[in-house]
C-alpha cells in the first residue's frame, strides 16, 4: 500500500499502538504528524519514522481544549491538508464502585478517551472532508467484554462510547465521502498499563488464555490501520475490526 502524497495524524503516538502505526505510513510513503504527551518518548518515535520521512512532532494533551485546536492547526499550517485522522491516545486508571473513586476515574479517562476524540475529530472534518479523507479510531475488546483486570470498568465504559461514536460518525459524514472505522485490539504489547500504574499486571501474561495462545505486537494492529486507511477499503465505513487473538470468543 502506498501513501505517498498522504499527510495522518496520529494521537497517542510517543509508544505503542500509535508509535507503530506512524512508522508503518511513514516506511508508505506519507507525511505523518505525531501528538503525545511525552517528549522523550515523542522524539523516539520521530526518530524511527525519521528513517523514511521527518515527521511534525506535536507535544499535547488532547484531554485540553486549546491544545486539540493547535493540534489540527499546526498539521494544517505545515502540510496544508490532511488525509487520514488516527484517533489513538488513551489512558487507562483503576477506579472501582466499591472504593468509591469511579465517578472521578471516569471524568479523567472520558476527558481523553472519548471527548478529546471528539474534540479532534470535530477541528479536522472540515479538512477531511475536502481530502475525501477517512477515520480509524482505536477502541478495544474491553468495549465488548466484562474486565478481566479489576478497577477497569471506566476504560472498557470509555471505549464502548468510543465505538458507538464510530458508528454515529460514519453516518454523519458517508454523504461527505469521508470513511470512519474502529479497530480493537485484545491484549498489545504495550505501556499502556505501567502508565496507569498498574506494574503487577504483565500484557505477556494473558498469551495463554488466549485461543491462538499469543498476544498482539503493535505492528499488527498498525497493519489493520494502514489496510482501513487505504483505497483497498474504500467500500468500507462504520465497521468494527477486532485484531485479539480470538480474545473474543473466550
Amino acid at each position: 500500500m502506498s501513501f505517498q502524497g498522504k499527510v495522518v495524524l496520529i494521537t497517542g503516538a510517543s509508544s505503542g499502538i500509535g508509535a507503530s502505526t506512524a512508522f508503518e505510513f511513514a516506511k508508505n510513503g506519507a507525511s505523518v504528524a505525531i501528538v503525545g504527551r511525552n517528549v522523550e518518548k515523542l522524539n523516539k518515535a520521530a526518530e524511527n519514522c525519521s528513517k523514511y520521512s521527518k515527521p511534525l512532532v506535536i507535544q499535547a494533551d488532547i484531554g485540553e481544549d486549546d491544545e486539540c485546536k493547535k493540534i489540527v492547526a499546526s498539521v494544517v499550517k505545515t502540510f496544508g491538508k490532511l488525509d487520514v485522522l488516527v484517533n489513538n491516545a488513551g489512558i487507562m486508571r483503576h477506579g472501582t464502585i466499591l472504593e468509591g473513586n469511579l465517578l472521578e476515574i471516569y471524568d479523567e479517562i472520558m476527558k481523553v478517551n472519548m471527548r478529546g476524540h471528539l474534540n479532534v475529530t470535530s477541528l479536522a472534518v472540515p479538512y477531511l472532508v475536502k481530502t475525501k479523507g477517512n477515520i480509524i479510531n482505536i477502541s478495544s475488546v474491553a468495549a465488548s467484554l466484562t474486565p478481566k483486570i479489576e478497577g477497569v470498568t471506566p476504560y472498557c465504559v470509555s471505549k464502548a462510547a468510543l465505538n458507538h461514536f464510530t458508528r454515529c460518525a460514519a453516518v454523519e459524514l458517508a454523504g461527505e465521502g469521508v470513511r470512519v472505522n474502529t479497530v480493537s485490539p485484545g491484549p498489545v504489547i504495550t505501556d499502556i498499563l505501567d502508565n496507569a500504574g498498574m506494574t503487577n499486571v504483565k500484557i505477556e501474561n494473558f498469551a495463554d488464555t488466549m485461543p491462538l495462545k499469543r498476544v498482539s505486537q503493535s505492528v499488527e494492529i498498525a497493519d489493520m490501520i494502514l489496510f482501513l486507511a487505504s483505497d483497498k477499503a474504500v467500500g468500507v465505513t462504520g465497521s468494527e475490526f477486532i485484531v485479539d487473538n480470538g480474545c473474543m470468543f473466550q
